[in-house]
């Protein structure tokens, strides 16, 4: 196996020596191999001094015909390029996205390079700064705004640097310098009005919500508002309710005075993690779902797996890496080419509603 190794790294020097440069795509058809391996025996020869690598090209030590290696980096300019990701975490919906991402990445030859901040807003251009001296040359960046949306100058860095930025599952509103960045997110506000109408066509007229607080409370409370008042339906007092991450007790308290005390028969719950665990405290209380309480929960991440499977908003995460990712790579390219740069882009996807047994009304099949 070695000795396989040794004769293809051989090999491509024989051919990058004899014709000065080549795309890793035409050696990796050359020889026979997954673009993969090959980038790998390039990266190894690289470190070694004997060949350089050049946007996708891999090029013989001291050519000078740098033009020769832009050539050859492909019509989009993409393969070889290095995406750095800046997210709050890479559990929940990021880990989607993430995956999403770095597919898309590639799929045109690049590489994604994670960077966490950890939901410390003062991480993010730590992590920015690192990404862009290890060579990164854009920026998909989900920052750590608690409220989704910048708040006393927290998007400043995000306008220092000169490679261009997109921003995924977050919002510059109107008049904020950021809301010149292309972004790609979910429609959180269209997912709770699909989930508020699905409850209104079962017959419920009167509906809660109960939020964790976060980036992502203020879209779906708006959604949950819209929604309640086109339909004509009852609005219960206080909702919705906002909470902060791991208060069960308070919304368990809140859910079973809305079902005893003012006939609320649906709720919509953030997260499915909180729903999950809300279920057997609201049964310890003598309420069940769905029987007492249908339930819609929003994030579909574990949802199906409920002992009462829930029915669910399901954000599209992974397209939402992926698009962001596209996006991105075409605003490289733009550079890369001296064309001149298309409209900025604001990207809102709609999620989709899994139907299951929450809810009282059918299932699909998971």
């Amino acid at each position: 196996m070695r000795l396989h190794v040794d004769q293809r790294h051989e090999r491509v020097l024989e051919l990058v020596r004899e014709r000065g440069s080549l795309r890793v795509s035409e050696l990796a058809a050359e020889l026979g191999v997954s673009a993969v391996t090959l980038r790998r025996d390039v990266e190894a020869l690289a470190t070694q001094g004997r060949v350089q690598r050049l946007h996708g090209a891999v090029v013989w030590p001291g050519d000078t015909a740098v033009e020769a290696g832009e050539r050859s980096e492909g019509a989009d300019g993409a393969e070889g390029a290095v995406i750095g990701m800046i997210v709050p975490t890479t559990n929940y919906i990021f880990a989607d996205i993430v995956r999403g991402a770095r597919e898309a990445v590639a799929a045109q030859g690049g590489r994604l390079v994670l960077g966490v901040s950890g939901y410390v807003d003062s991480e993010d251009p730590v992590q920015a700064e690192h990404l862009l001296s290890g060579g990164a040359q854009g920026l998909l960046v989900a920052p750590s705004w608690f409220g989704g949306v910048p708040a006393d100058g927290q998007e400043k860095w995000l306008l220092e640097h000169a490679v261009p930025a997109v921003l995924v599952e977050r919002l510059a509103p109107p008049g904020n310098p950021a809301a010149v960045l292309d972004r790609v997110r979910t429609d959180r506000a269209h997912g709770a009005a699909v989930a508020v109408g699905h409850f209104a066509s079962l017959g419920h007229r009167k509906i809660t919500a109960v939020l964790q607080e976060g980036p992502h409370a203020t879209q779906i409370t708006a959604g949950y508002q819209a929604a309640v008042q086109a339909l004509g339906l009852d609005v219960d007092k206080g909702a919705p309710t906002v909470r902060e991450h791991g208060d069960y007790e308070a919304s368990v308290d809140y859910l079973v005075e809305a079902v005893k005390k003012r006939r609320v028969t649906a709720a919509l719950v953030h997260s499915d993690e909180d729903a999950i665990v809300l279920v057997p405290r609201l049964q310890a209380c003598g309420i069940r779902v769905p029987n007492d309480l249908a339930l819609i929960a929003y994030e579909d991440e574990v949802a199906g797996l409920s002992d009462v499977p829930l029915t669910a908003v399901a954000p599209p995460t992974r397209a939402v890496g992926e698009l962001s990712a596209k996006l991105l790579l075409e605003r490289l390219a733009e550079r890369r080419n001296g064309r001149q740069p298309s409209p900025r882009q604001h990207l809102d996807l709609l999620p989709e509603l899994r139907i299951r047994s929450s809810c009282g009304a059918g299932s699909i099949a998971e």
